[in-house]
């Protein structure tokens, strides 16, 4: 959702040119290390843990969280740059804090079962996730009627908006932020259901000297050292670990690459405004397909150092990006169908894909009741390689 909304940011940033610069990496950054720690002290309390409260939890955050920022399109918009950069990273660690809790609480619940089509199908639901922020800031910009002309200037005689320009309305936005509020509404009613009947799984399988559901879940736990989970799943941990790493270099890049149309002959659609989640869009489209495919026959879960080796490869995209047009400075390669399915749509869709392997090979790999640690234990290494990835990402920060 934040990555997606970098040109309301940009609009609210532009007084600052440090900030302007370096608030996406910023916002990374906080979110990451944040999330980082939460899961560290999450994977140390796994006797005692309710995977369903933290689930819970999470996204009652994320409801006030976005709400807040729903409102700050509408109140308090003549603060200054940097103030408002602290709101919003407050409102970063926010979210990052219920990501730990979900991302710890999710995996840990479904590696529970055994089953890898479940952590597939988390997985899966992650990248609808990311395909639906850009497309939800993409409809809320085209929906807004552009901007009139200075009075006596004709629309085609003037300048070109800055690069990056901003997105014009605050009302975009507010849509934007509120429409996230409603889908973590969505989705906590949906999950009342679902722990109902957990609950009643937990309950037929009590023994008679078992009182309560959260002791027949900690019966069936085993307490694992992420040490001795480590020893067993180190290609897998590495593997995911540099797949995050790599991946966190795209944000950065996508915010500073704009069209190569001229922007006073580029229909909306291609107006930085709309064509940066347009790209963001491209990149989740293909990690949600890539996610998706390991649904397919062919797997390499059973060959965690062939995973790795993918994983190292990765890193060949990030040239690609320098062929783009960014900043507005030209591009090597002049074309957005080059931009947005060679390097956004393929770089999405290796991410989904050996994410989604990684995650779903792990349980299989240990015995059944290490699962649920196991879980936790490669959410921790995923989100380690987001925090490394998004400390590295400054240095792709546009000078």
């Amino acid at each position: 959702m934040f990555l997606a909304a970098a040109p309301y940011f940009q609009k609210r940033f532009r007084g600052d040119d440090w900030i302007l610069a370096h608030f996406q990496s910023s916002i990374i950054s906080v979110s990451t290390v944040t999330n980082l720690i939460s899961m560290l002290i999450l994977a140390s309390l796994q006797s005692k843990a309710s995977y369903q409260k933290r689930i819970a939890g999470a996204l009652i955050i994320n409801v006030v969280v976005f709400g807040l920022l729903a409102l700050s399109t509408t109140y308090f918009r003549g603060v200054s740059a940097g103030v408002y950069l602290g709101f919003v990273l407050m409102m970063v660690f926010g979210t990052a804090l219920a990501t730990g809790l979900i991302q710890n609480g999710a995996f840990a619940f479904a590696a529970g079962f055994g089953r890898p089509q479940y952590i597939q199908a988390i997985m899966a639901g992650q990248g609808i996730a990311g395909v639906l922020p850009p497309i939800a800031q993409i409809v809320s910009v085209l929906a807004v009627p552009p901007p009139e002309p200075s009075e006596g200037v004709p629309r085609d005689t003037m300048p070109p908006p800055p690069i990056p320009p901003p997105q014009q309305s605050s009302t975009a936005a507010f849509v934007y932020f509120l429409t996230a509020a409603v889908v973590c509404i969505t989705a906590l009613l949906a999950f009342i259901p679902l722990v109902r009947r957990h609950n009643r799984l937990m309950e037929s399988c009590m023994m008679e000297s078992i009182t309560s559901i959260e002791e027949a879940e900690r019966a069936q736990r085993k307490v694992v050292g992420l040490w001795t989970l480590y020893k067993k799943l180190h290609w897998l941990a590495a593997s995911v670990f540099m797949c995050f790493a790599v991946t966190m270099f795209f944000p950065v890049f996508t915010v500073q690459t704009v069209s190569n149309m001229p922007p006073d002959e580029a229909p909306r659609l291609f107006q930085p405004a709309s064509f940066i989640p347009l790209a963001f869009l491209f990149w989740n489209t293909g990690d949600l397909f890539g996610r998706l495919s390991t649904l397919l026959p062919f797997s390499l879960r059973h060959r965690p150092a062939l995973l790795f080796v993918v994983a190292v490869g990765r890193l060949g995209f990030l040239p690609l990006y320098l062929l783009c047009n960014i900043q507005g400075r030209g591009a090597v390669i002049p074309s957005d169908v080059f931009y947005l399915f060679v390097v956004q749509l393929g770089f999405g869709l290796t991410n989904g894909w050996l994410g989604s392997s990684c995650m779903m090979a792990a349980p299989e790999w240990v015995e059944d009741g290490e699962r649920e640690a196991t879980g936790g234990f490669m959410g921790l290494n995923l989100v380690a390689g987001l925090t490394v990835g998004s400390l590295l990402s400054f240095t792709a920060a546009r000078p």
